[in-house]
């Protein structure tokens, strides 16, 4: 007997990360941790200053590949729900097709808070003009430039954070 079935709806707000692709085996890990932290949704984007490129032909199995990556993760940490992997999109794109407001990390933006649950995370070329003017909240991640992952999990980790201390929080 396995005892009885216990449903746990998905924690609210829903938060996403969207980062730009970072070279190497970076995204392996920034995709497992930031699963691990209870990410709704991590946003692969496409940027002008990106170095990574994926060909149209490639994004289903580089898609697959991270929900696996994402599968195992979510066991590891004991998570009820698996992130959404999706992608790559541009900042415009993912700005136009969200229901909530949207920030993008940049050196003297302001606090990370779940009033924008989705927070950009741009190449370490760093954004170009016109995908600064996507959005105008910027949030800030302290004085040091960080590496791609690494902004990534940072803003997950502070997202989920307010998430879990705060309780379920409807923002519509």
């Amino acid at each position: 007997d396995l005892g009885p079935v216990v449903s746990q709806p998905r924690r609210a707000p829903e938060v996403t990360v969207a980062m730009a692709l970072p070279k190497g085996q970076r995204l392996d890990t920034a995709v497992q941790k930031l699963t691990e932290l209870g990410v709704d949704r991590i946003v692969l984007l496409a940027t002008e200053r990106s170095v990574v490129r994926w060909s149209v032909a490639e994004v289903p199995r580089r898609i697959a590949r991270l929900e696996r990556i994402a599968r195992e993760a979510a066991m590891q940490s004991r998570q009820v729900w698996l992130p959404q992997v999706v992608g790559p999109l541009t900042p415009s794109e993912l700005v136009a097709a969200s229901q909530v407001e949207v920030a993008m990390a940049e050196p003297g933006g302001g606090a990370v808070t779940l009033a924008t649950p989705t927070v950009m995370i741009g190449p370490e070329g760093g954004w170009s003009p016109g995908e600064l003017s996507v959005t105008a909240i910027h949030v800030g991640l302290g004085t040091s430039i960080l590496r791609v992952e690494t902004a990534a999990i940072t803003v997950g980790a502070l997202l989920c954070t307010q998430r879990g201390l705060h309780g379920d929080i409807d923002l519509r």
